[in-house]
């Protein structure tokens, strides 16, 4: 994909990270020496020392603050990319109405609020418009210090390819203008074979990167390993591990469901795949969401030596 835009450098800028460096199970699996594991500070410069990337999932659960942001900011090196997955209710998913700012918490009424879950559909009208305004300006001193990468949009496993669904994503695109924006499906309705052309063609026209994504295969929210630039700015790839017996299976923790350690070869299967997106793409991002103790920053590591072999 790309259009008829002009064809990017061939020497694209590969970074390789995770998506979380303050995962639980990784603070407790030993990979942060004794003395900075219990720090929130000097666990951020540690983890960015390694790598030039990272995914910030608490953004998902609670919208982020400049404050916050400019610690951030603070913490890491001039080069460093900090991605933010984009808050739940952004991306139609459910949100606990506690983590809901105040103001807008009280817009939903009695009933709403009382439920563990609301959903769009819950939100007075111009309340969502709201969050992704403040989901915006709250990331400021991030993009002011050049440290900003993309914000992802994943969409949920019931969010299928329909009219309605990409009118959604448009509507995301314009309430969180010029930053980088990539989307993630968890319905294998937009990548079948039959759908496949339309969704690429359609996030190369709102200027969108479609995540690639390395998961279990054969569920309906599988989507198959396919290697696709639709921004000559930007791909990324996401490794979410191999581990179909968990995937989906109820009560597991997220880290549960991740736990899984990738093999050489499975890494340097990706390999050419990596190669061909660099080709298209100024700049591809590869990042380890297998967050379940130190497997993630260890494949992460493996993965960044495997390129400059």
């Amino acid at each position: 994909m790309g259009g008829s835009a002009p064809q990017p450098p061939k020497a694209a800028k590969i970074k390789v990270g995770t998506c979380s460096w303050t995962d639980p199970t990784l603070i407790e699996s030993g990979w942060y020496p004794e003395r900075i594991k219990d720090d929130a500070d000097r666990r951020l410069r540690y983890y960015a020392e390694r790598f030039p990337l990272v995914e910030n999932d608490a953004s998902y659960y609670a919208l982020p603050s400049q404050k916050q942001a400019q610690l951030w900011a603070d913490r890491t090196p001039d080069e460093f990319t900090m991605n933010f997955k984009a808050f739940a209710t952004l991306t139609t998913h459910h949100t606990d109405p506690k983590r809901l700012p105040p103001d807008i918490r009280e817009t939903l009424g009695k009933d709403a609020i009382a439920k563990r879950r609301v959903y769009p559909k819950d939100f007075p009208e111009g309340a969502r418009d709201e969050l992704f305004k403040r989901f915006w300006v709250g990331l400021e001193p991030l993009r002011k210090a050049g440290k900003l990468g993309a914000l992802l949009l994943q969409y949920p496993d019931w969010f299928v390819i329909s009219k309605e669904n990409k009118a959604e994503i448009v509507r995301a695109r314009e309430l969180l203008p010029d930053d980088r924006l990539a989307v993630e499906f968890r319905n294998a309705t937009w990548m079948s074979e039959r759908n496949r052309e339309e969704t690429l063609r359609f996030l190369d026209e709102h200027g969108l990167t479609y995540v690639v994504v390395d998961e279990p295969q054969g569920f309906p929210s599988s989507i198959p390993p396919i290697a696709a630039v639709t921004n000559d700015d930007l791909a990324i790839v996401r490794f979410h591990g191999r581990n179909a017996e968990n995937w989906k299976k109820p009560g597991l923790t997220a880290a549960e469901r991740f736990d899984y350690s990738y093999k050489t070869k499975e890494l340097e299967e990706w390999l050419p795949k990596i190669r061909e997106l660099a080709e298209q793409a100024r700049e591809v991002q590869l990042l380890m969401n297998n967050c379940y103790g130190d497997k993630a920053v260890n494949n992460a590591a493996q993965l960044a030596t495997l390129l400059q072999d």
